[in-house]
């Protein structure tokens, strides 16, 4: 039995090997050309932020800021976490660099690792990676279903099917403050049989107990008043807005009374985005997101409404293993450089720059010496040129350049190189 190495991963967090990070670049690669098209604008923010940060816009009573935050205080005495979201970070990106004077809206987007101390699970780790994109500056309702259309155009472009989008709104601060006395109502009677956690929740924060998946606490709050039955007129307008422009693009999707997400900047419309699992099995989350109307205000700066949504890279990657895609994981070069030789290596290394300088992919083995395996390894890799380099051709200033597939070759002058391979490239 192999004895383990004295080093690992800390617990719930993981490598990104090169046969997996194809995926994560393919993700990366579909979330960018979505981005372009929408005119998102990338930003990236550190992966430490205050701590202050987060306690303010996600919510002191959540369990994330109770249970999942990575803290810890320099050596100059700031209180620091390791960024758990990316919204909020993107908030203070835009008070902090005067973006409120762009024009508006001002649309973001970003792709990076985030950290949460949470139980670890299949596909959710402590160090996980999200994309994420955010719309500052627009309060109509066309951007909430623009929103999910984006991250559903995602998806399909990377060939997901059986989406399963849920929608619902939890209102503004006025109308859920109504709401939230009558849902405590009604859990009080029955306190004694909720979670541990949920009977905290009822204290500090109600909502959050529409977010729990203990079955026990699901059954009651599944006959608990319905927040869409008392939202102000405001956001029942905004609320019928978005509901018809999703009935307008043709994306399907189910109102889901007690869907609330698990921060508390949210405000109106909330969502998450699933994929229909096996038979029997409960779906899985792939985005969720909403709208923040308070969030840059409540951090300090002026009142400006805002939406996003935040993808879990790990599960879609997942997902993307089940059906691979095509995803080339090796150099699609055509031209192999082959050599035998000291005087030969060292000119190589100039060859090697030039087909650099002039983008021609090249595959080389500079540190074998063996010319019938670097020949073995060009002809198993299928390339189409092999140009082969040894002492007399270095001393000669020539390259051999052998055709792979009709076994034909022709000496070339080392100064021409470039030029020749360049013509027999747009030939073959």
């Amino acid at each position: 039995m192999s004895k383990k190495p004295k080093f690992q991963t800390p617990s719930g967090m993981h490598d990104i090997l090169p046969g997996d990070y194809v995926y994560f670049q393919r993700v990366e690669k579909v979330c960018q050309e979505v981005a372009d098209f929408y005119r998102f604008e990338r930003i990236e923010t550190p992966i430490a932020e205050q701590a202050e940060l987060f306690l303010r816009s996600i919510g002191d009573a959540t369990d994330i800021v109770e249970k999942q935050m990575y803290s810890f205080k320099t050596r100059g005495g700031d209180f620091l976490v390791l960024r758990p979201e990316g919204t909020a970070s993107v908030a203070r990106a835009f008070i902090e660099h005067g973006m409120n004077n762009l024009p508006q809206p001002v649309k973001l987007w970003h792709f990076g690792p985030f950290f949460r101390y949470e139980r670890p699970q299949a596909d959710r780790y402590r160090q996980f990676w999200q994309a994420g994109f955010e719309v500052l500056g627009e309060q109509s309702p066309v951007i909430d279903a623009q929103i999910i259309q984006l991250v559903c155009n995602i998806f399909k472009k990377l060939k997901f099917d059986d989406l399963i989008i849920e929608v619902n709104s939890i209102g503004c601060r006025h109308c859920r403050s109504y709401y939230k006395k009558l849902l405590v109502s009604y859990l009080k009677s029955r306190e004694t049989s909720l979670c541990s956690d949920c009977r905290g929740r009822l204290k500090k924060n109600p909502l959050r107990v529409l977010d729990c998946k203990e079955e026990k606490c699901q059954r009651i709050y599944s006959q608990a008043p319905q927040m869409v039955d008392h939202l102000c007129d405001d956001c029942k307008s905004h609320f019928k807005q978005v509901l018809d422009f999703l009935d307008e693009i043709e994306l399907p999707y189910n109102l889901n009374p007690y869907l609330v997400r698990g921060l508390d900047y949210y405000t109106k419309t909330v969502f998450e985005v699933h994929r229909r699992s096996k038979e029997g099995e409960p779906t899985l989350t792939l985005a969720g997101g909403g709208r923040y109307d308070g969030l840059i205000k409540l951090l300090g700066g002026k009142d400006t409404p805002g939406c996003g949504v935040a993808c879990g890279i790990e599960r879609i990657v997942s997902f993307m293993k089940e059906k691979p895609l095509k995803v080339s994981k090796h150099n699609t070069s055509k031209i192999f450089l082959a050599q035998l030789g000291s005087l030969a290596k060292k000119k190589s290394l100039v060859l090697v720059e030039k087909l650099r300088e002039a983008d021609i992919p090249v595959i080389e083995m500079l540190n074998k010496d063996t010319l019938k395996v670097q020949l073995s390894r060009a002809n198993k890799m299928g390339v189409k040129y092999c140009l082969i380099l040894g002492q007399k051709e270095a001393l000669d200033s020539k390259i051999i350049v052998r055709d792979m597939e009709s076994g034909g070759q022709k000496i070339i002058d080392a100064d021409n190189i470039v030029k020749e391979i360049k013509k027999s490239l747009k030939k073959s």
